[in-house]
């Protein structure tokens, strides 16, 4: 019979709040940079002429439509060799988690403003607004109510994405587990502790994404 023992886990804590602040790390810089991403492609795509919305359509379909395993491990194996830099694990995890999330905001970003009625647009060019002012005061507001709970969600899976990040030798939290268990061979308890600790910071954004869903539903 297997015995539990979560003390011998203590000489590591250091390496697993230091693997869980790089999750965290990588979660709100590649959120951020999505979102920029994002937003970008997402108003392109609803304003742009064809032949701009095409080639924006397929990088969207290559993200959303391959693993993200192999888009970091071809960002960290192929893109230096094709562009001639050399590239550090941080930034190749940097670029894939980005250029991921933001294939998915750009959808996002893209319903929420085609959601809004065509007669918001129609309503302030009539009293004298430009095209941007109409996006800035008028749609992007009201399309934000509809975007906000996909947001939260695209988030929560993002942070649960930083995971991959360990295969290219990234200090994340699935990574020191993975050299604690080495050192320490325990590894039911090492993963255990991390699986505790994924829980306990996404837990709290599943309610928040359950809460705005329902405020949403009510609003609308």
């Amino acid at each position: 019979m297997y015995v539990w023992d979560f003390a011998a886990l203590k000489p590591y804590w250091g390496l697993i709040w230091q693997g869980l602040l790089v999750t965290v790390y990588y979660t709100v810089t590649t959120v951020v940079a999505g979102l920029a991403i994002g937003l970008f492609v997402g108003i392109l795509r609803t304003t742009a002429p064809r032949w701009v919305t095409v080639p924006l359509r397929l990088y969207i379909e290559v993200f959303r439509c391959t693993p993200l395993l192999v888009q970091l491990i071809w960002v960290y194996y192929a893109l230096p060799v094709l562009i001639g830099v050399d590239m550090s694990p941080a930034m190749a995890c940097f670029i894939a988690l980005s250029l991921y999330a933001g294939s998915f905001y750009a959808e996002i970003f893209r319903g929420g403003i085609e959601a809004v009625d065509t007669g918001q647009w129609e309503a302030g060019r009539a009293i004298g607004m430009r095209r941007g002012k109409i996006f800035r005061r008028i749609v992007l507001p009201q399309a934000t109510q509809v975007m906000i709970p996909s947001f939260i969600n695209q988030t929560i899976m993002q942070l649960k994405n930083t995971s991959l990040v360990s295969v290219v030798a990234v200090g994340d939290l699935l990574y020191q587990g993975t050299v604690i268990t080495a050192s320490s061979y325990k590894p039911l308890e090492v993963y255990t502790t991390i699986a505790v600790l994924y829980f306990v910071v996404l837990f709290p954004l599943t309610l928040v994404a359950d809460r705005v869903e329902l405020k949403m539903g009510a609003h609308r």
